[in-house]
């Protein structure tokens, strides 16, 4: 199912009538951010949009909301485009499983048909346009940063594949923001304690799977690389970058290799955020550009990122829930069920799981929090029974309204880490956190009249395969 590259991932979206080609001129702003906040309005199964004719330029291409949908996710996954959602939580936790699917080493890559070494202007190669209006400058958002752990550079999982917001500052120059629950930061210290610049290499336009893998809130030492083969089901392929010791995507559109400068900050932001608030200016690392590759004619991607749900939302889903879910299946094996964090990056989780004895649900939020992506996020988690579908919000708020009792089953955690872009922190990477154990009580937790639950009909399951066929 593996995509060769970005082009072949957009002409699947075309042929399954998920692109949408926009060949009328529009305005770099406000119509681009515009179009595609409009279309994250009208729904969860809308197409990706293809910009041709865009005013002031004359040959640029720009996708956006490529992920943008379930349909898309489902395409992504090599899936029907229809494939229920929770179905394709579960295929991909099936596929998680399958980790690590080694790399495949190509010596050429399609974006080496143009480099440019000399007078690099970032202005000149990429069309830029500012996403919301607040926003600082020009941003690169949907921009995959590779670097490498300067203290075990030979663990092959320890190169970080992430997913990173970076600010235009000048023709060679981005600014970065590196959160410290993220791998890069950890990077970018250990090269500022040596005095050193950090070698980086910035991907733009690439398929989308080793996206999903760089948004995946993974362990530290494993490989994104690794994890995208086992998603699409066979080996990845990488090629060597020219200036440092990293692998490239191979399908990317446009390549940018630099280095973050010891030391060096400048103010960045402010930037409109996957929490629909602006994240502020703050002094952050600035990386030189030294070295681009593009393919002839590139396709640009972007994001519009904003209020939920916009692209982001439906990119970083079922790949936030699943690592949570692995990882509280390795603490409960017997019990966790499904887990739901798709809901601002996992700032709020729903976990379904059985129980074994009064008190169980609230030790599973309790594991929740100390997870690697909860000590940053899992601000809200929602704990309910088995039976209760994680993915289906009427019956978690039905659990809510008729398991939880305000006095005995909301738990308040004080001074926790989370990220710092939580508008809510205070100070900002602090808060408090809160688990509600919306589960039936069990011995010798005794309290409620939970003793006559309502059965569905005999045949629901049965019927529900059978509509589900019929429907597609």
């Amino acid at each position: 199912m593996a995509y060769k590259d970005f082009r072949d991932f957009l002409n699947t979206l075309e042929k399954e009538g998920q692109l949408l080609t926009i060949s009328d001129e529009v305005k770099p702003e406000p119509d681009l951010a515009a179009a595609n906040r409009a279309l994250n309005n009208l729904g969860d199964k809308t197409p990706a949009l293809f910009f041709n004719n865009i005013y002031g330029y004359t040959d640029a291409r720009i996708a956006m909301n490529v992920m943008g949908s379930w349909p898309n996710h489902a395409l992504m996954m090599g899936m029907p485009k229809n494939t229920p959602l929770k179905e394709q939580f579960f295929e991909f936790a099936r596929r998680y499983e399958q980790f690590p699917m080694p790399v495949k080493r190509e010596e050429t890559a399609p974006f080496h048909e143009v480099e440019i070494t000399e007078d690099i202007n970032l202005f000149d190669i990429l069309p830029l346009f500012r996403l919301n209006q607040g926003d600082g400058g020009f941003y690169l958002d949907k921009a995959i940063l590779v670097s490498r752990d300067l203290d075990d550079p030979d663990t092959y999982g320890k190169q970080n594949v992430g997913l990173y917001r970076m600010q235009v500052k000048g023709k060679n120059r981005l600014g970065i923001q590196p959160v410290p629950q993220h791998d890069i930061a950890i990077h970018i210290r250990q090269a500022e304690e040596r005095g050193e610049n950090l070698k980086v290499a910035i991907a733009l336009g690439c398929e989308p799977v080793i996206t999903t893998a760089a948004s995946t809130p993974l362990l530290y030492d494993q490989s994104e690389y690794e994890m995208a083969g086992a998603i699409q089901g066979e080996p990845y392929r990488v090629v060597k970058a020219k200036d440092a010791d990293l692998d490239l995507p191979w399908g990317a559109e446009v390549i940018l290799e630099g280095e973050v400068l010891a030391g060096e900050r400048e103010y960045e932001g402010p930037f409109g955020e996957f929490t629909g608030h602006y994240s502020g200016g703050r002094a952050m690392p600035v990386i030189q550009i030294n070295r681009v590759y593009h393919r002839k004619q590139p396709i640009f991607e972007h994001l519009y990122i904003g209020m939920p749900w916009t692209e982001t939302d439906y990119m970083i889903g079922v790949n936030t829930s699943v690592p949570l879910f692995q990882q509280l299946k390795d603490a409960f094996p017997n019990e966790i069920v499904a887990v739901n964090a798709m809901y601002t990056h996992g700032l709020v989780a729903i976990i379904s799981t059985k129980t074994r004895y009064g008190g169980f649900a609230k030790a599973v939020g309790m594991r929740a929090l100390t997870t690697p992506h909860g000590l940053g996020y899992c601000k809200l988690v929602i704990v309910v029974d088995e039976e209760v579908d994680p993915f289906n919000l009427p019956q978690v708020m039905w659990a809510l309204s008729t398991k939880l009792h305000p006095k005995h089953d909301a738990v308040i955690v004080p001074g926790l880490s989370i990220l710092p872009l939580d508008p809510g922190s205070d100070p900002a990477g602090m808060t408090h956190k809160m688990i509600l154990d919306a589960t039936t009580p069990v011995a010798p937790d005794i309290r409620g009249h939970y003793s006559q639950p309502l059965d569905s009909p005999l045949g629901v399951a049965e019927w529900e395969k059978k509509l589900s066929q019929m429907l597609r």
